[in-house]
């Protein structure tokens, strides 16, 4: 589906071209781009400004270095940055200085979902391009779109399947023992674990497994009648319960009608 970028204040928007600006002089930046909420035309007041500034191919650590002071410097003298802050409660800058380069990283088995799909969603999917220059931007899409080779995406689906199911099946053993929150912290885990599976069995990057759940739920995966369930998940009448066990076989139940294992 299309996306329009839209500024929700002339401050966000004075912002964000005095900073292109800034980095339109440093021959090591291949593009920035407008990232998050502003990208999608759903920005507030009080939201920030999201920018991913990415380096030309190889660009040495010294000049990533360099780079970074200049931002640093420029981010504390910039009379456009300072009046962004004045446009609403939490409006900032948050920008990151990228190489482009994803590479799915090990990970925790209780930590819940790592930010694999999420990096590459986010940078080369939902952005808008407020600068680019050379064709890096668009070997970056070549190699990530639609979506990612097959092989790895069968491996990654399964793996995410297998951290999600184990642990849900933690929940029983916590339950047991009282320990309601860390029960209750396996389930959000698996229930964000679910969200990430469900992307990969439809071969479509998320936005966030924490936020935007009903746009893209309803939205960009076409699912209203899945969204309509996932409240539930967390409408928990007695927290110090065995309620949560329930919870958690309604998670796996999603995951096998939704992103069931990958078929041998």
């Amino acid at each position: 589906m299309p996306w329009q970028a839209a500024y929700p204040t002339p401050q966000h928007e004075a912002a964000a071209e005095a900073i292109v600006g800034h980095f339109r002089a440093r021959p090591a930046v291949a593009s920035v781009l407008l990232v998050n909420s502003c990208a999608r035309g759903r920005a507030t007041a009080d939201s920030c400004l999201d920018l991913a500034v990415v380096l030309e191919p190889e660009t040495p650590a010294s000049n990533r270095a360099e780079l970074e002071a200049s931002w640093e410097a420029y981010h504390d003298q910039s009379a456009a940055v300072r009046r962004l802050h004045s446009a609403g409660r939490f409006s900032v800058v948050h920008l990151d200085i990228v190489d482009g380069v994803f590479v799915p990283e090990e990970r925790d088995e209780a930590a819940g979902p790592d930010g694999f799909e999420l990096g590459i969603g986010n940078l080369l999917v939902y952005s808008q391009a407020l600068l680019e220059r050379g064709d890096y931007l668009a070997q970056l899409r070549h190699r990530w779109l639609p979506y990612y080779d097959e092989a790895l995406r069968l491996r990654r689906l399964d793996m995410v399947r297998g951290y999600c199911i184990n642990n849900l099946q933690h929940i029983p053993g916590f339950l047991a023992r009282q320990l309601y929150f860390q029960a209750f912290d396996r389930l959000y885990n698996a229930y964000r674990e679910f969200l990430q599976a469900l992307f990969i069995a439809r071969r479509t990057y998320p936005i966030a497994y924490n936020k935007w759940i009903r746009e893209q739920v309803e939205e960009i995966l076409g699912l209203p009648e899945l969204y309509a369930l996932l409240p539930s998940l967390f409408e928990i009448g007695r927290f110090e319960s065995m309620e949560l066990i329930e919870k958690g076989r309604l998670v796996e139940s999603l995951l096998e009608a939704y992103a069931p294992a990958p078929q041998a």
